[in-house]
């Protein structure tokens, strides 16, 4: 049998084959409750036994097709709006080709997501919002414009969100993480470079995937905003 706190509920969890996503997934479902991960790569997502979406978010058609194959199976109790892009380097040296990539993953996505089930759970009267963030989201680090300018952005439609569906019974959360070790920096090889972290000293998904768990598995009375969390 079953048994957690989140048993009954449906999640939904976008970057859900690797990394911070795959993390959060596999808490939620530990909880009891029926996950649906989305990826743009089905490799990844089937050995999990999750309900798994194939859909790249940074499209119109990956996003319609999201919303399409969870709203047949319901309307979600959470949604966990993970999936995201990274880059560095300077501004200089920084396309503006980069910045549009950046923004249909990091911006355009989490803002299309949500519009396609706050809605339906503000009829209903009750869900979840979680937004994955960045410590980029709110300090300026050098090298970090495209992306820096995404994640501010980002934490930007999450005060929105809070401030519209307040009352409602729908509840918006933003977890903003410092470093992460993912396969994100695999081509980047921190460790090489007296600039960054090295990835011994970086938090691990399962961090951000209990502070997502804590938050989903609260009494409907208890509201949590915006958590930064980061290495000690």
């Amino acid at each position: 049998m079953t048994t957690g706190a989140l048993v009954g509920q449906l999640a939904v969890v976008t970057g859900g084959s690797k990394g911070i996503g795959a993390a959060i997934a596999a808490a939620l479902r530990a909880e009891g409750a029926t996950v649906v991960r989305a990826s743009r790569t089905r490799s990844a997502l089937s050995p999990l036994g999750d309900v798994s979406i194939v859909a790249d978010l940074a499209t119109d058609r990956g996003i319609e097709t999201l919303a399409e194959e969870v709203l047949a199976l319901g309307v979600p109790d959470l949604v966990v709006n993970n999936a995201g892009g990274f880059a560095l380097g300077s501004f200089e040296s920084t396309p503006a080709s980069t910045l549009d990539e950046l923004y249909r993953v990091n911006l355009r996505a989490p803002y299309e997501i949500a519009r396609r089930f706050l809605g339906r759970m503000r009829e209903r009267g009750s869900g979840r919002h979680v937004l994955i963030g960045s410590i980029a989201d709110s300090v300026a680090l050098p090298g970090n414009a495209a992306y820096g300018a995404t994640k501010f952005g980002a934490r930007g439609l999450h005060e929105v969100l809070r401030a519209e569906y307040r009352g409602t019974g729908v509840l918006c959360s933003l977890v903003s993480p410092g470093p992460v070790d993912t396969p994100l920096w695999d081509p980047i090889d921190p460790d090489g470079r007296p600039d960054l972290p090295n990835r011994a000293s970086m938090l691990r998904p399962e961090d951000v995937a209990d502070l997502v768990r804590w938050i989903a598995t609260r009494p409907r009375h208890v509201d949590v905003g915006w958590v930064q969390l980061g290495p000690a």
